[in-house]
């Protein structure tokens, strides 16, 4: 990490500094508390660090785009859950790694997951934005400040993120789809993209269908056209609610999806047993586990599939908890070598904070390369990382990766 910039950082930084950073954020995301917890600084990546993870995630997608292995990673959709009309690859490329201490003493990304799935794509340019507002307050760190690879400007990232969701559609034909969507953790995400890209979030029960075509209503009762949706749904979320979706999705409709919900299963962790590369620790289904590790609690991860903000994962488990996952279910669940974070944030308390980042790729229909476009970071004191773990906790929840552009 830049080491110059956390000194400065950590000896201007007040509880006011982060107060006023956390009321920022609020009013740019539309003023309604933010459903997770935000942590008190930004990360600021050296230039080193920042190339190893993009060459480390660049190396991974290219080892999932090899159309030999996504035939392997088709069997991870569910026969009830296959969607007509899967595209050739995902709109989003999500890789998230922890930092850990390489043998020479410098920082290095290891893979804990990925995704063929969206994530806060309109939050973090937000996030990005008030951070850069404070720090333009704070000795020594005077802006400009950067969360995007590749030298791209602000206006170039949202005209990305804008072609990958939107397309060529009008937005308001473009529906941001997932359940109670006011109630999700992510809503601040939610009112970043109507803001940023005028799309609206809409519950899958609000949608009605007639013949192969789908339609909402706006907020002034007007009917519109679906022709494209933003899917947000994790899947696990609809089981759990038993929610029924107004149309099948087996069914063909005349709807464009981005991502297309097959990639949610596709690129998951079903997906880490099938790569081969130094930063992704080894892997293993359990359907395919012959016999229980015998260091399994020390150096093992035992992870469902496709739960996700760490839901389900034991970070300790032992013989009986692998035992205890039923045979028709071990297909979904994974066996992870762990991954020791490197606690090398320093927290103006002295306390040494692990981070992880999330590269955030997009890809737009007519793009033959994912594109590096953002990033957010996650920080944690504790056993799990995670915005969900920690609460109790400074200095760890939600953050961005910053550096000079």
């Amino acid at each position: 990490m830049e080491p110059g910039a956390r000194a400065h950082f950590n000896a201007a930084f007040s509880d006011a500094v982060y107060a006023r950073y956390a009321a920022d954020l609020v009013a740019r995301t539309g003023g309604r508390e933010i459903g997770f917890r935000l942590a008190e600084t930004p990360v600021f990546f050296s230039a080193d660090l920042r190339e190893r993870c993009v060459r480390a995630a660049d190396e991974i997608l290219a080892q999932l785009c090899l159309p030999e292995k996504i035939a392997r990673m088709r069997d991870a959709i569910p026969a009830d859950r296959h969607v007509p009309g899967e595209t050739a690859l995902p709109s989003f490329g999500i890789i998230d790694f922890a930092l850990v201490e390489e043998a020479d003493g410098t920082l290095g990304p290891r893979l804990i997951e990925l995704q063929g799935f969206p994530s806060l794509v309109g939050f973090q340019v937000m996030q990005a934005d008030a951070w850069g507002a404070e720090l333009a307050t704070m000795p020594g760190l005077e802006g400009p400040w950067s969360c995007r690879f590749g030298g791209l400007s602000r206006d170039q990232i949202l005209a990305l993120a804008r072609e990958t969701i939107v397309g060529d559609h009008d937005p308001a034909h473009v529906a941001l789809v997932d359940i109670d969507p006011s109630e999700q953790k992510t809503s601040c995400d939610f009112r970043a993209s109507k803001t940023l890209f005028g799309v609206d979030a809409v519950c899958p029960t609000k949608l009605e269908k007639r013949g192969r075509r789908l339609f909402r209503r706006d907020d002034a009762g007007r009917e519109l056209p679906v022709e494209r949706i933003y899917w947000r749904i994790v899947i696990d979320e609809l089981e759990k609610k038993g929610v029924t979706l107004p149309f099948d999705l087996r069914e063909e409709l005349d709807v464009e999806w981005t991502p297309h919900p097959n990639w949610f299963f596709i690129w998951s962790k079903y997906s880490l047993p099938f790569l081969d590369h130094p930063a992704v620790p080894r892997t293993q289904l359990l359907s395919e586990l012959s016999d229980v590790p015998p260091d399994l609690t020390e150096n093992y991860v035992l992870k469902p599939l496709f739960s996700f903000a760490g839901g389900g994962v034991n970070v300790a488990p032992t013989a009986a908890d692998v035992a205890a996952i039923p045979a028709d279910m071990r297909a979904a669940w994974c066996l992870q070598r762990k991954i020791t974070y490197a606690p090398r944030l320093r927290a103006v308390d002295g306390g040494g904070i692990k981070a992880e980042i999330r590269m955030i790729y997009l890809r737009p229909d007519d793009a033959a390369q994912f594109v590096p476009a953002l990033n957010l970071c996650r920080l944690a004191r504790g056993a799990m990382i995670g915005v969900d773990f920690n609460r109790d906790m400074t200095w760890v929840g939600s953050s961005i990766g910053l550096w000079r552009p």
